[in-house]
C-alpha cells in the first residue's frame, strides 16, 4: 500500500507544523501549504529531517481565490492521491482589510480559503478514501451568529466579532459538508485547538502584539498541546468513521447553539458559493 498523504494549511510554523511532524512520524507523506517560501523550505527541512518523513511544500496565499484554485491543482497533478486535509491556515486583523478578491480579509483566509481548497481537493479526496477533513475552529465560535446580511463588515469593523464569524462558519461548514459526504467514505469533523502560544496575532500593530503576547505568558498552552486534537482526528482508529462533530482536546464536544441553526448553515453555504464561483454538487 502506498504511504498516505495528508495536506496541511498554515504548515509552517505552530500547531500545523507540530501536526506535519507527529503524522510525518506515524508514517504520513505531508504536503505544507503557506505563504513564505523560505519558512516553507525550513518546515520542509524540519519534518525531513527530525521527524523522518517525506515532505514537499506548496507555497499560496489562502486569502486569494485565485491562489486557492492555483495551489489546488498544483497538488492534485503532484499528488491524485490525498488522504487527509487539514485547514488550519488562519489569522486574526485588527483592522478591517480587503482580500484580493475585495473580501474583509479574516473571513477570505479564516472560511473562504477552508471552503475553496477543500472544493478543489475533493476529487483526489475521493480517490483517497477512506480519507479525513479536519477544520480547525475555535471555541471563539460560541458567540452571536453570523450576519449574513453583512459579511464584508462594511456597517463598522469589530475585530473580535470578525474573528468569531468566521470561527462559526468553519462549524457550519464542517456540517453541511459531512451531510454532503454521507455515504462516502470521507469524513469531516472540526476541533479548538485551545489557547496556544503561537504566533497569532503577530500580523497586526504593536498594541495587539502586546496584549497577545501578555495574554500567552499567562493563559496559553504550548503548540505540542495545541496540536494533539488535529493529529488525533487525522490519524486515530478510534474517530475513523466519525463525521459531522466538534473536538476539543480529543473528545467530542457539544457545539453552541447557534452552530446547530439548519437554516444558518444552508445559507451560508449559498453565500460561500457565490462569493467564490464555486458550485458544489448537492451528494458527493
Amino acid at each position: 500500500m502506498s504511504q498516505p498523504v495528508c495536506v496541511i494549511t498554515g504548515a509552517t510554523d505552530g500547531i500545523g507544523l507540530v501536526a506535519a511532524r507527529a503524522l510525518a512520524q506515524a508514517g504520513m507523506e505531508i504536503v505544507l501549504v503557506g505563504r513564505s517560501a523560505a519558512k516553507g523550505e525550513a518546515a520542509v527541512n524540519m519534518v525531513s529531517a527530525n521527524a523522518g518523513g517525506k515532505a514537499t511544500f506548496f507555497c499560496a496565499d489562502l486569502s486569494s481565490l485565485t491562489e486557492v484554485a492555483r495551489v489546488g491543482e498544483e497538488i492534485s497533478q503532484q499528488y491524485p492521491r490525498i488522504d487527509g486535509l487539514v485547514n488550519n491556515a488562519g489569522a486574526f486583523f485588527a483592522s478591517r482589510r480587503l482580500s484580493v478578491d475585495g473580501i474583509e480579509r479574516t473571513f477570505a483566509l479564516n472560511h473562504l480559503g477552508y471552503f475553496a481548497l477543500t472544493y478543489h481537493l475533493m476529487p483526489t479526496l475521493r480517490t483517497g478514501t477512506p480519507a479525513r477533513i479536519i477544520n480547525v475552529a475555535s471555541r471563539a465560535h460560541r458567540g452571536p451568529q453570523i450576519d449574513l446580511d453583512d459579511i464584508n463588515f462594511e456597517r463598522g469593523y469589530r475585530p473580535k466579532r470578525a474573528y468569531q464569524m468566521s470561527k462559526l462558519a468553519n462549524i457550519h461548514f464542517t456540517m453541511v459538508l459531512a451531510k454532503r459526504l454521507r455515504g462516502t467514505t470521507v469524513t469531516c469533523n472540526c476541533l479548538h485547538p485551545g489557547f496556544v502560544s503561537t504566533n497569532f496575532g503577530m500580523n497586526n500593530g504593536w498594541m495587539v502584539r502586546a496584549i497577545v503576547r501578555a495574554l500567552m505568558r499567562f493563559s496559553a498552552i504550548t503548540v505540542e498541546e495545541g496540536a494533539k486534537t488535529s493529529i488525533y482526528l487525522a490519524s486515530s482508529e478510534d474517530v475513523a468513521t466519525t463525521t459531522g462533530k466538534y473536538f476539543v482536546e480529543c473528545q467530542e464536544h457539544p457545539t453552541s447553539e447557534q452552530a446547530q441553526d439548519v437554516s444558518v448553515q444552508d445559507e451560508l453555504w449559498r453565500i460561500s458559493e457565490r462569493m467564490t464561483g464555486l458550485e458544489w454538487p448537492q451528494t458527493l
